[in-house]
């Protein structure tokens, strides 16, 4: 296993009395397989662990449990089905999917682990998680022969690259009578994995935050400008994990096609003389700067005051080195953690551990963007966190996934520093 948690004990949140504050929602979702009877039991221990439990079923986890024994375990009705009218009014999948601190999925089928991979909701279960915010932990239990087909294999991958975390199961006998893979992991391993969540996503409440995203476009002319190719996802994708981990955010944001990310202010600029600006406004009140902006190095000089005509023939574009940002916040740190990128085609490691020197930062995320199909403008990278320590070197992974592996890291900085 690859939980370094409790086990087999009170949890780390203990009770509610215990840690003075209202009790995080964890919503338990049961599928239609025979360790559906183990949920009982892990609704039970979340319960004993100080966590509020809410119950979602699929029509098939009713077969082998009934919602009325959820219901006496957790005090609260148990979602079933898409058409039930709530007391209190509103969608309830939405509503629950909003309360959800945490969402885990125990036993998860096969069946459901498909759905959940490629975004299918047509249950009261899926639609729930689709519409989640919160942190989703998944217990597969299966048929060993099902566990092990690639088809499976890939969309478990699919959800851990998208930050799902995965409580693996364990061999051993199984219902139908062989002896393998795909047996539910123990309820105390999936609890540990959910209490972690939950204080994952406290980790950084009362952190101020200042995230940058995106390319700057340096104008040539009305119409033309100098940029880049990034898209803004590790940016934005910052920056939502970060809010969802309790932190204040700002996000600092050049020209992109992305949605707003959740419980984030967005601050929008277009050039790199803009954007130095907005940051500067909001450095002060910063505990962390996270630059991970594409900045343009250089602008045109004098940018033409109306559209140049082709007609004139090219144009001789004078540049002018646009101010460093990063360098800048550098020699006025004071006591902030501040992260940097270094996007480079060749010399990654070592062009990241010069800029990690150069401008006094505490993190550098080096990736190459010279690899096909990674890095700007897609939804996959591979990147390496540099530090005074050492680097270490991710898998490929999706972008959300990488934003969770970094603020991991950054929470176990601030904790050394004794800011959290």
């Amino acid at each position: 296993m690859f939980f370094p948690y409790t086990s087999g004990r009170k949890g780390m949140l203990g009770s509610e009395k215990e840690v003075g504050r209202v009790a995080q929602t964890v919503v338990v979702g049961v599928t239609g397989g025979i360790g559906a009877y183990k949920a009982c039991e892990l609704v039970r221990l979340l319960s004993r662990r100080g966590f509020r439990v809410k119950v979602v079923m699929t029509d098939a986890a009713m077969r082998f449990v009934t919602p009325l024994t959820f219901r006496t375990l957790t005090g609260e009705p148990v979602a079933s089905s898409l058409w039930e009218e709530p007391a209190y009014g509103g969608v309830r999948h939405v509503s629950l999917a909003q309360e959800a601190d945490v969402m885990v999925v125990a036993p998860c089928t096969a069946n459901v682990i498909a759905k959940l991979a490629h975004g299918r909701a047509d249950d009261m279960l899926t639609t729930t998680a689709l519409a989640a915010q919160a942190p989703l932990v998944i217990a597969p239990a299966m048929n060993a022969e099902m566990w092990r087909k690639q088809v499976t294999r890939d969309n478990v991958a699919a959800l851990r690259a998208r930050g799902a975390v995965i409580v693996e199961p364990e061999a051993g006998e199984l219902a139908c009578g062989d002896v393998g893979e795909g047996r539910l992991a123990p309820v105390e391993d999936i609890a540990d994995a959910v209490e972690a969540e939950a204080c994952r996503a406290r980790d950084l409440a009362g952190v101020r935050v200042l995230v940058t995203a995106g390319g700057t476009r340096e104008a040539i002319d009305p119409v033309r400008f100098i940029g880049n190719r990034s898209s803004g996802k590790t940016g934005y994708a910052i920056a939502e994990e970060a809010a969802r981990r309790g932190a204040s955010v700002t996000l600092v944001a050049a020209p992109t096609c992305l949605a707003d990310p959740y419980g984030a202010e967005v601050v929008r600029v277009t050039s790199a003389l803009e954007m130095r600006d907005a940051v500067r406004a909001g450095f002060d009140r910063a505990d962390l700067v996270v630059m991970a902006a594409a900045v343009a190095d250089f602008r045109p000089e004098g940018p033409a005051e109306h559209k140049l005509k082709k007609d004139a023939g090219a144009p001789a574009l004078a540049l002018v080195r646009n101010p460093d940002i990063l360098a800048e916040l550098g020699e006025r740190k004071d006591g902030r953690l501040l992260v940097g990128f270094a996007a480079e085609t060749r010399d990654v490691l070592e062009s990241a551990r010069a800029k990690l020197e150069a401008k006094h930062l505490d993190l550098v995320v080096a990736n190459d963007v010279g690899a096909p199909g990674r890095g700007f403008d897609a939804d996959i990278n591979r990147v390496t966190f540099v530090t005074a320590e050492g680097a270490e070197e991710l898998p490929v992974l999706g972008k959300d996934a990488i934003a969770r592996k970094l603020l991991d890291r950054i929470a176990e900085m601030l904790a050394r520093r004794g800011q959290r």
